[in-house]
């Protein structure tokens, strides 16, 4: 089936641009709180001797030095970069459950538009309090927690089951290229105008992606306007022995069922290294390994750039494996799935041990952040797998349980870092590794690759 201009690579590029506005929204403040934080409030009395010295080359122009500062100690950041998962985490589940019963089109535009308009609120929450800038964040989180559900709800009507780790890999790479762009850029921007500058970017920028999402893409392939006949055809050929017909959620089924659990373990150990360096590696790149404002946002997202290239690549070879050299599903989702979780947690120790030399620990971090895309051809595809007709509830299922690393693993890292010592970061990169291994042994151990029964049920009149 052709691929240029086909609607279901259309669609996937739709989605990659807006997991790119997703991401660029929820990470540009861990580059602009760095600006935004008064550096004698986050002073540390007893800051250890082992921090290491500043290697950085005097900055090519004066710092832009306007924007407004406020006095946050350690606590009340881990506080504002954990709080936007406080909202994410309410609306996962529901967004999963309504993206399954009216398509998540609309859902997903609308969660993004309000994190764009929350994104835009961002520098008069900040100059009203840290209370007014977490109830924000937190809103954020609200809007931007039914897209990753509503994506998977969509993909269950418009990905054949031999295109999944291509189509989805495209289409959620975009978050890994949003934290790509967005952490260089929001350091730029702080430097050479206004940490302001940021939010006001990244909020118009996001506004603009959902009128073109709002006119360009359609729930299902039954309602797109301009799919050829012969895509459509080929489409719901492919997934006519998967979708189930009944509306009722098997609630019962899925919580016995171990394949969904292999996820759930799964999603949450590799959320924990993911949150934890998202909200936290330009702190780490200014405090232990000295990089000035430039050339941390540079570095923190250079991991992400090799994450987004690893999806895009073992997406293709994930397809390939199963559909030329005949792998099974299951053993597919396993390979991947533990390559990208054991590499992930090895390199992140690895790091940890570098002491002072910055290019090794560049290296390390990059190497571990980069193995993890892995896994998008690993636990986070299997949703559709086991069960595609309830893809986009199992996921908000998945992901409620993977939050948690988000609201917690910042707060948690920022209380045992409170010295930026290289032994306090070690032992945050110990924690994140041995979750990481944990969920990769359970995987391997209780994942599936087939529909699973409680999945399949056909509607009651047909039973009865």
């Amino acid at each position: 089936m052709p691929v240029c201009c086909s609607a279901r690579y259309n669609l996937a590029v739709m989605a990659l641009l807006g997991f790119f506005m997703l991401y660029a929204l929820r990470v540009n403040l861990s580059v602009a709180l760095v600006d935004m934080v008064n550096s004698t409030s986050s002073e540390h009395v007893n800051r250890s001797a082992n921090v290491c010295p500043d290697h950085s080359l005097p900055p090519i122009v004066p710092h832009n030095s306007t924007g407004k500062k406020y006095e946050w100690d350690a606590n009340t950041q881990g506080w504002i970069l954990g709080s936007f998962f406080y909202g994410y985490i309410l609306t996962q589940i529901p967004g999963g459950y309504i993206a399954g019963r009216i398509g998540g089109k609309l859902l997903l535009g609308f969660g993004i538009l309000g994190t764009a308009v929350f994104t835009l609120l961002t520098p008069l929450a900040a100059d009203l309090g840290a209370g007014y800038l977490i109830a924000v964040r937190a809103l954020e989180g609200l809007g931007e927690g039914v897209t990753f559900p509503a994506m998977h709800a969509m993909w269950s009507s418009w990905a054949p089951p031999l295109e999944r780790s291509r189509l989805l890999s495209l289409s959620y790479a975009g978050a890994q290229l949003g934290t790509v762009v967005s952490l260089p850029l929001s350091g730029l921007i702080c430097y050479y105008m206004n940490w302001i500058y940021v939010f006001y970017i990244f909020g118009a920028l996001g506004v603009v992606w959902f009128i073109m999402w709002f006119f360009l893409v359609s729930d299902t392939p039954q309602s797109h306007s301009t799919i050829s006949d012969s895509e459509r055809e080929y489409i719901l050929s492919a997934l006519k022995h998967e979708l189930s017909r009944d509306t009722d959620v098997p609630v019962c089924a899925m919580l016995k069922s171990l394949p969904l659990w292999a996820i759930v373990v799964a999603h949450f150990s590799y959320n924990w290294t993911f949150y934890t360096l998202l909200t936290l590696l330009p702190t780490y790149m200014k405090d232990i390994l000295r990089f000035n404002a430039q050339e941390n946002g540079f570095l923190s997202a250079l991991p992400y750039f090799g994450c987004w290239l690893c999806m895009l690549i073992t997406g293709y070879v994930a397809d390939l494996m199963r559909e030329k050299l005949n792998f099974s599903t299951v053993v597919v989702r396993k390979i991947f799935n533990t390559l990208g979780m054991l590499g992930p947690a090895v390199f992140l120790l690895a790091a940890g041990y570098t002491g002072c030399d910055y290019t090794l620990a560049v290296v390390f971090l990059t190497l571990s952040t980069t193995l993890g895309g892995f896994c998008i051809s690993g636990y986070n595809i299997n949703h559709l797998d086991i069960a595609p007709s309830f893809a986009g509830l199992l996921l908000g299922v998945t992901n409620t349980f993977a939050t948690i690393p988000g609201m917690v693993g910042p707060v948690i890292a920022k209380a045992l870092t409170h010295d930026d010592t290289v032994e306090q970061w070690q032992i945050v990169f110990y924690i994140a590794a041995a979750i990481n291994i944990f969920g990769a042994i359970f995987f391997a151990a209780f994942a599936s690759g087939t529909v699973q029964d409680w999945a399949v049920r056909t509607n009651k009149a047909q039973g009865s």
